[in-house]
């Protein structure tokens, strides 16, 4: 039977849409037309073999073959359309047409041709219709009624057939016949089997959905249920019957009712999935008013058909109980809220602690300034130079707070454009050669021979770079040295500043880059000056940049701080010629041509 796949296969695709939507209109569809398309065919097929049993055929029986094609015809007209209902009546009149005018030209009703007026309604009984069969059934009779009228009549002509023939036919024509009832005998007893599985899955689907505690709702496009679960009783309170049309409406708090039908608007309209959580009753009793439980509904359009075989934006929704769920939400969202204000009363604490030092430096030196007699020249210029420093200290620190909190709400602009890293490097470490100087700290460079340009914000490296050499230097003792290594692999910078100074302890070391944090002077160190916000300022930067943060430590054996940036920053490519390109291709860095150079203390 491999050979009849292709056919069959076929024939399922002539299928129409709206009705491969439903199994049993499927199967009704399914009958008609492999039942009329392969009987027909065949028909149409034994033509050769019946020419050679009888010969030239007579003008009569080439008409009966001929006729062979309606049924086809009927067959595409169902499949463009999709109306059942018609094509079924087609059918039933072509037939009935058939049967007539055979009998009508050889011999009226006692004619082989008139048994096929019996058949008409069979061709309907898979229709499911009792409308359907009776339309036939009606043709059937009124066809068989004209025969008799015009036997009576006188009006039947002689025959066609040759009476020595009447019996071959009336023989071909009964079992003709027979054939044609028992298929549309196997084609009811297929739609039965296939309606008879569908009621099985109408139970298990039943006792599925009384097993499931989340109840499952088809919404009309007007908001309507025309369906809901089996679960229902346990959710609502109420049977599933009841929730038909509005009544699960009227169980919707008052308050949630424009958003539940907007909800289901939207997903009506935009044909995706939507989400919401809304009250609604859940009645407790007949003479207890019932009381308000939290659901969470997630529903989604589909394709319903109505009877004219026109799509309609239709709902199908889960709805679950989360009535418990809720408190744990707000506890979640009061921690989170309470998480909050002491970050922020945090926050403020280390600032107003930050701004503090400064200020009173300002404000103590400032009053012994007004307040010291007018010769004491010397301690005036003094007083003077420490009131500057604070005032530089606390503009410093006002600025790293704006930096922050700029970058952390990227509002931050970056002007890109082309640069060469290495004298930038170099302008970084003599601008802190003096401080490092002071303490008695070397400053070393390791800078590859030939770094290619960067395409980078210059104020936002510059800013990296002494923030992390700065850094570096402050937690280095006297003697220390300070090495800053930049390298190009590839399409990555890499930046590379460690030092020798007293490390970071394995516990503070995730919390190095948040805002304010300042990991606790180790035993026989004091704790260096500093807000805080240097590595948080760098982090952000280099996130910014699409770049790779990294910091290792151990206690008494330094620092080590490595940034990975991209060659050609993400947000802002300039555009390159093709030179440039091949020139770019063909740098590269040997890992033996680093270049020393030494800022001595």
């Amino acid at each position: 039977m491999a050979f009849l796949a292709p056919v069959l296969n076929h024939l399922e695709a002539m299928l129409p849409a709206a009705a491969q939507q439903e199994p049993a209109t499927a199967a009704r569809h399914r009958a008609f037309i492999v039942r009329r398309f392969v009987g027909a065919s065949a028909a149409l097929a034994s033509l050769p073999i019946y020419i050679a049993i009888r010969g030239v055929p007579s003008a009569l029986e080439l008409g009966i073959f001929a006729w062979l094609l309606i049924p086809i015809l009927i067959v595409l007209y169902l499949s463009r359309t999709g109306r059942y209902g018609d094509a079924h009546v087609l059918s039933a009149l072509s037939l009935t047409c058939l049967a007539f005018f055979v009998a009508f030209c050889s011999g009226g009703i006692q004619s082989f041709a008139a048994l096929w007026l019996v058949t008409v309604p069979f061709g309907t009984a898979i229709s499911g219709s009792r409308r359907l069969i009776g339309i036939a059934t009606a043709m059937a009779m009124m066809a068989a009624a004209l025969l008799v009228l015009f036997e009576i009549g006188g009006i039947i002509p002689a025959s066609m057939i040759a009476p020595r023939e009447q019996t071959f036919l009336l023989m071909l024509s009964t079992m003709a016949a027979l054939a044609y009832a028992c298929g549309s005998a196997m084609s009811a007893a297929a739609v039965d089997r296939t309606a008879g599985s569908l009621c099985q899955e109408d139970i298990r689907f039943d006792r599925l959905g009384r097993a499931i505690p989340d109840v499952i709702v088809h919404f009309a496009s007007a908001g309507s249920v025309l369906f809901a679960s089996p679960s229902a009783q346990r959710l609502f309170g109420v049977a599933e019957s009841e929730l038909s049309g509005n009544g699960l409406f009227e169980l919707v708090h008052v308050a949630d009712r424009p958003a539940f039908l907007t909800t289901l608007s939207n997903a009506a309209a935009s044909g995706e999935g939507a989400c919401l959580a809304f009250r609604i009753r859940r009645r407790l009793g007949a003479d207890r008013p019932g009381e308000f439980v939290w659901v969470e509904m997630k529903c989604r359009a589909l394709d319903g058909v109505d009877g004219a075989g026109e799509a309609e934006p239709e709902i199908v929704a889960v709805l679950r109980d989360i009535n418990d769920r809720k408190p744990q939400e707000a506890a979640m969202r009061d921690s989170t809220e309470e998480s909050e204000r002491r970050s922020k009363t945090l926050f403020v604490a280390r600032v107003s602690h930050e701004f503090r030092t400064p200020l009173n430096a300002i404000i103590g030196f400032s009053e012994m300034l007004m307040n010291a007699p007018a010769e004491s020249s010397s301690r005036s210029a003094e007083y003077a130079k420490l009131i500057n420093e604070s005032g530089h200290h606390l503009l410093h620190l006002v600025n790293g707070i704006l930096d922050a909190s700029r970058i952390e709400a990227g509002r931050r602009e970056l002007a890109y454009a082309r640069l060469a890293p290495g004298p930038i490097i170099r302008h970084c470490a003599d601008l802190l050669a003096l401080k490092a100087r002071e303490t008695g700290i070397e400053i070393v460079l390791q800078l590859a021979r030939g770094l290619p340009e960067i395409v980078f914000d210059r104020n936002a490296l510059i800013q990296i770079l002494t923030n992390l050499i700065s850094n570096a230097i402050k937690f280095t003792p006297p003697g220390g040295r300070v090495t800053v290594r930049a390298s190009c692999e590839g399409q990555k910078f890499h930046l590379i500043v460690s030092d020798t100074g007293v490390g970071i302890s394995e516990a503070d070391l995730p919390r190095v880059g948040e805002a304010f944090f300042r990991a606790p002077p180790l035993s026989g160190h004091r704790q260096p000056e500093g807000s805080g916000l240097g590595l948080s300022i760098v982090k952000g930067l280099v996130r910014l940049h699409a770049g790779e943060f990294d910091i290792r430590s151990r206690v008494g054996e330094g620092t080590r701080v490595a940034v990975s940036l991209p060659v050609m920053a993400q947000s802002a490519r300039p555009r390159l010629e093709p030179a440039m390109l091949v020139a770019q291709a063909k740098r590269r860095i040997s890992p033996n041509s680093d270049v020393q150079v030494k800022k001595s203390a």
